[in-house]
């Protein structure tokens, strides 16, 4: 499909949908969900719970501010992405505070060798990339892009791909390490 394909479709949709057809919803859903849920996993480090917790908001979030999406703008399942991101930061941030209220008097410690500390510290590390690195990752890592294919997506070249994905891989590292310094 191409672009011009894609935002009149997504633009009829989001009209149904608008006007309370449900079986247009559906089909938006239907054919987004998945790659959401897959971006939404990846962005929770794997962990479950979370993961959860931050599909579930994001989708209510679309549900409520559907009329704000612009089809010109770019993919509804984009779109969707980007409410999750922002959801996955909120939701981090709020397990952060909680964890520090539930233990006041301690010295909270990480166990990096637990598997939810390793998926929590990789969701903080991934939130806090800028978005073009973490554009990269996700590109690379969870979609399986090959750097040609990512560089004629983005109109670059392969080397300029392969120099983003370098130092996307560096500021990942970077921000993990920190983490987990400052966790244990």
């Amino acid at each position: 499909m191409t672009d011009g394909e894609r935002i009149r479709h997504e633009t009829r949709l989001r009209a149904a949908v608008l006007a309370g057809d449900e079986s247009a919803w559906r089909e938006w859903y239907d054919g987004c969900f998945a790659g959401v849920e897959r971006y939404v996993r990846w962005r929770c480090g794997g962990r479950v719970d979370l993961a959860e917790d931050v599909l579930q908001e994001a989708w209510m979030t679309a549900v409520r501010r559907v009329a704000d999406f612009d089809p010109a703008g770019g993919a509804f399942a984009a779109w969707v992405c980007g409410i999750a991101a922002n959801a996955v930061r909120n939701a981090l941030r709020t397990d952060i505070r909680r964890s520090v209220r539930r233990e006041p008097m301690q010295e909270v410690v990480v166990d990096s060798t637990r598997p939810n500390e390793r998926a929590l510290r990789t969701a903080e590390a991934l939130a806090v990339l800028n978005p073009r690195f973490e554009r990269a990752l996700r590109a690379k890592y969870l979609d399986g892009q090959s750097v040609a294919d990512m560089a004629a997506a983005w109109g670059e070249t392969p080397k300029a791909v392969e120099s983003v994905l370098s130092r996307a891989r560096e500021a990942f590292r970077e921000a993990y390490t920190r983490l987990e310094q400052a966790g244990g």
